[in-house]
């Protein structure tokens, strides 16, 4: 079942179910009300009549006077539309305004009864030939005795018929609401329905690769906010598809090329049967070259996968950043010395922070590296160790090559290169400032580069102390 019948049948069953509880409930109301008004009409009216006979009731057993207030008991019976019964204290009647009777005819019933003890009462009563009676009984009180009843019955099926007429009525109109509401939520369903299907087959499209379509859906509900993620979502999946084809291609041109050069090598050693051994040894080191590049691309990639798990936990140790910046500085500068370039160090105060001491020498040595692979000879290289309250800045400054303005925003992707040629011939993998962003990241840190062609970059990462 579609979602659009599903919303009408929905509405459909809410609207059948507070009209029959409404009409439920007005019917009965409407029921008890009329019944008790009627009741209470018929009450008044027995009391009326029991104060016009109390006079010569003692007198209705002679002819005379039984005529006169027989006319008067019918009369009224007339025009209240219920029959009425005179009896004495022994239940005898003495007036029936519907029949004729004898004078030995007595009539006893509950109503009568406790109307001759003093109570008025009043009781419903259902007939399968005439159907639904009340009967109303009140005394005939002398002074305080009681010396007789009058009993009035009256047919409530009138109060019956014209509630059942109102109920036909109100049914109508239930009908007329019902289709009236059917009819309109097919317009609010198609409203609801509409920007669900265009998501539906969105969806379906996204599954077969297709990140490039949007949704335009108008309004401020939140099917527009629904609509909204959904775009937002597709952008960003389009990026990531964009990115991993990018990094597909990239890993792909960057394992090619020292496959290639593999290739190339081995494939001449093997043609040429007279080549001299030292020109075998010089192709076996270039390949042995290569293999290392491999090896160091295939590291990088596993170690930047590594960082990217999510259940990843960094193991925090209490590290003096002073001490762990020495001794990156110590192992790098064999590197430094070889283009004679200077490194110094400069912190004013010593600096404690938990932090995973192992990722964060990867971090370092990874800036630092950079630093002295990309300068010019005899250049310089400043560490700057900056303490504050609740983290630690350090700052790498040197006097290299530069990037260009246009890079900058790229520098963190992976195999991203400002000059493909000088990276290639220095070593690099393109994915070292990929490592340094997401080992900062992990440390809850930033990094940020400035840099300007030819006159140097400074790398600054700021990473919170955290618990010491």
């Amino acid at each position: 079942m579609s979602i659009r019948w599903k919303l009408v049948f929905t509405y459909l069953l809410l609207i059948v179910l507070t009209l029959g509880l409404m009409l439920s409930f007005v019917m009965t109301s409407l029921e008890e009300r009329n019944i008790s008004e009627h009741q209470d009409y018929l009450f008044t009216q027995a009391n009326i009549l029991s104060n016009t006979l109390i006079a010569e009731f003692l007198n209705l057993s002679q002819p005379h006077t039984n005529d006169y207030y027989t006319d008067v008991v019918k009369d009224f019976s007339k025009e209240i539309g219920a029959r009425i019964i005179v009896a004495d204290q022994e239940g005898r009647i003495l007036i029936d305004s519907y029949s004729e009777f004898s004078s030995e005819d007595s009539i006893r019933n509950k109503e009568l009864n406790k109307s001759l003890k003093g109570t008025q009462s009043s009781d419903i009563y259902r007939y399968d030939d005439i159907g639904r009676v009340v009967y109303v009984a009140v005394p005939i009180v002398n002074q305080t005795d009681v010396i007789g009843s009058i009993l009035i019955t009256s047919s409530l099926e009138p109060i019956y018929e014209s509630l059942s007429k109102l109920l036909n009525s109100l049914f109508v109109l239930a009908i007329v609401c019902i289709g009236f509401t059917v009819a309109t939520s097919f317009i609010f369903v198609e409203i609801i329905a509409s920007p669900v299907e265009k998501l539906t087959e969105l969806v379906n499209r996204v599954a077969f690769g297709k990140y490039d379509e949007k949704i335009e859906v108008e309004g401020n509900d939140e099917i527009k906010v629904l609509s909204n993620s959904f775009n937002t979502m597709m952008t960003k999946l389009d990026q990531v598809d964009t990115q991993r084809k990018q990094f597909v291609a990239n890993v792909s041109h960057e394992l090619r090329t020292p496959l290639t050069s593999i290739k190339i090598l081995s494939s001449s050693l093997i043609s040429d049967e007279a080549t001299k051994p030292e020109i075998y040894k010089e192709f076996l080191m270039d390949i042995d070259s290569e293999v290392d590049r491999l090896n160091e691309i295939i590291d990088g990639l596993l170690y930047l996968v590594d960082l990217e798990k999510k259940e990843l936990e960094l193991h925090y140790t209490n590290t003096k950043i002073n001490f762990l910046l020495t001794k990156v500085i110590y192992l790098l500068r064999p590197l430094a010395e070889q283009k004679n370039i200077l490194i110094e160090i400069q912190a004013e105060d010593k600096v404690w922070a938990s932090v995973d001491k192992a990722k964060l020498h990867q971090c370092l040595s990874n800036i630092i590296a950079n630093a002295i692979k990309y300068n010019r000879e005899n250049g310089h290289v400043l560490v700057n160790l900056v303490n504050k309250r609740s983290t630690f800045v350090i700052q790498v400054i040197d006097d290299g090559f530069g990037i260009a303005e246009e890079s900058l925003p790229f520098v963190f992707d992976r195999f991203y290169r400002t000059d493909k040629a000088r990276n290639r011939k220095s070593g690099g993998t393109g994915l070292g400032l990929s490592i340094v962003q997401q080992i900062v990241h992990l440390h809850q840190g930033e990094i940020s580069i400035e840099s300007e062609l030819n006159k140097g970059t400074t790398v600054t990462i700021e990473i919170p102390k955290g618990i010491i």
